[in-house]
């Protein structure tokens, strides 16, 4: 005998509760993972970390970093372009995901414009040029004068290939007439402390990354990169006092895959815009030598379009390739 068929009136009461429940449940319902394209210790992974535990404490659900150091954040950004859009999956994006990979690089496997929403902006800040306390150089200058005397003997670290402080070297070895040679590491974090061990003498990078190396000794700051002095760090020239021409920043954000909910995308940005405007975090953030941000997502999404746009003018005008 063939079994009876349930009816339509038995079956539609029971997907409706299913569907009502799944649609009932609020964001966010469990953890929420944050991928930061570095190694412990760098800056986005100091933003990170403070940015998670201000969220966790604030949606009442665990908000994990995701540390996916490596190929100046290609492996980070791949993964999150590649997950649900479900904004359970949040990508710390730097200027070299959003800005300079994509004026470089022709086979990236993402796309910067169309594979991630903007949420926020965390934070911007001009970098900071520091070298091993050992190094006979206290000034730019002096660091010309030493790099043009001994070509290809001195060493600069990066976090890694195609990131900021891989352009930020090969544009000083551009404008200064210098040859450093560049030593790609894996994150900022594992740089500066090769930097310390004097395995590298030079090494541009965030204030954020340096700062506690730098108030403890451990490295020697000679000056930031951006047009201006740094309001963080006052005392010190710009590199353009004596390399004239010479500008660049970074900033960092958060991003979601394509296909976000705008109402979750806009539940983020509340969460965010609401941690960086804590009074502590503002503080600890302006200590580092950066300055908190924390705007819209069209407003970040137009940064993004400029900083693709300029620093895509940088390379093409400065003939920069990096090569390696």
């Amino acid at each position: 005998m063939r079994a009876p068929r349930l009816g339509m009136a038995v079956l539609v009461p029971w997907l409706l509760i299913f569907s009502v429940g799944a649609i009932a449940q609020p964001y966010p319902s469990k953890p929420i993972r944050l991928i930061v394209p570095d190694a412990t210790g760098g800056s986005p992974d100091q933003l990170g970390r403070l940015l998670a535990q201000k969220m966790s404490e604030s949606i009442g659900q665990q908000v994990i970093v995701d540390n996916r150091a490596g190929a100046a954040g290609v492996l980070a950004a791949e993964i999150a372009a590649k997950a649900p859009p479900d904004g359970y999956t949040l990508l710390m994006t730097t200027t070299s995901i959003y800005a300079i990979l994509p004026n470089l690089r022709k086979n990236l496997p993402y796309d910067a414009a169309k594979d991630f929403v903007a949420v926020s902006r965390i934070a911007t800040a001009s970098n900071v040029l520091v070298v091993n306390t050992s190094l006979a150089a206290n000034s730019i200058p002096e660091l010309v004068k030493l790099a043009k005397d001994s070509p290809g003997t001195l060493n600069y670290a990066s976090a890694g290939i195609g990131s900021p402080a891989h352009l930020a070297g090969e544009m000083f070895n551009l404008l200064a007439g210098v040859k450093m040679t560049h030593i790609p590491y894996k994150g900022a974090g594992p740089g500066l402390l090769d930097l310390i061990a004097g395995n590298a003498q030079v090494m541009i990078t965030s204030p954020i990354a340096a700062g506690a190396h730098m108030s403890g000794g451990r490295v020697r700051a000679l000056a930031t990169t951006g047009a201006e002095r740094n309001p963080g760090l006052p005392d010190l020239p710009t590199i353009a006092d004596a390399v004239p021409g010479y500008e660049i920043s970074q900033s960092w954000g958060i991003a979601v895959p394509a296909g976000t909910p705008p109402d979750i995308v806009r539940r983020l940005n509340d969460e965010i815009v609401k941690a960086i405007n804590l009074p502590d975090v503002k503080e600890r953030v302006l200590k580092t030598g950066a300055v908190p941000v924390g705007d819209a997502p069209a407003a970040f999404d137009a940064f993004i379009a400029r900083e693709r746009e300029r620093l895509g003018e940088v390379i093409r005008k400065t003939g920069i390739v990096l090569a390696d």
